[in-house]
């Protein structure tokens, strides 16, 4: 079976950095693009940012350009997710999402991704 496991969620002070983790197994990982997503309640889930396989190619949303940065280590079968500077608005559940694509670029819609973690909850205080 495909599981992605995220850790790393916590409260947090605005202006405070957080690391998300997001681990792997039952496939190639390196075979993946992978991707970071958030939900607030009553909000849909929106792209965070997305990296191809060698993580070489990395996108990010407006909102945390600059901010967050998106890494993996393929010998770990691990995804992580920088983010600094965090803002209130950043408050959500976070969630890592796999696709296998042999290609040299991600998606930042999650309708192209087949699997996803079971998230994990940020909240930034003002």
């Amino acid at each position: 079976d495909v599981r992605l496991v995220e850790s790393g969620g916590d409260l947090a002070q605005a202006g405070g950095s957080l690391r998300l983790s997001c681990t792997g197994s039952g496939l190639k990982f390196d075979d993946l693009t992978m991707g970071w997503f958030r939900q607030s309640p009553g909000k849909e889930r929106e792209v965070v940012s997305c990296t191809s396989r060698s993580g070489q190619n990395s996108r990010y949303a407006e909102s945390v350009t600059g901010r967050f940065t998106i890494s993996r280590d393929n010998d770990k079968n691990t995804l992580y997710l920088q983010m600094d500077s965090l803002k209130p608005e950043d408050t959500a559940m976070y969630y890592c999402a796999a696709v296998k694509n042999l290609g040299p670029w991600c998606y930042d819609s999650q309708y192209e991704y087949d699997y996803w973690g079971q998230g994990t909850q940020v909240t930034v205080s003002p």
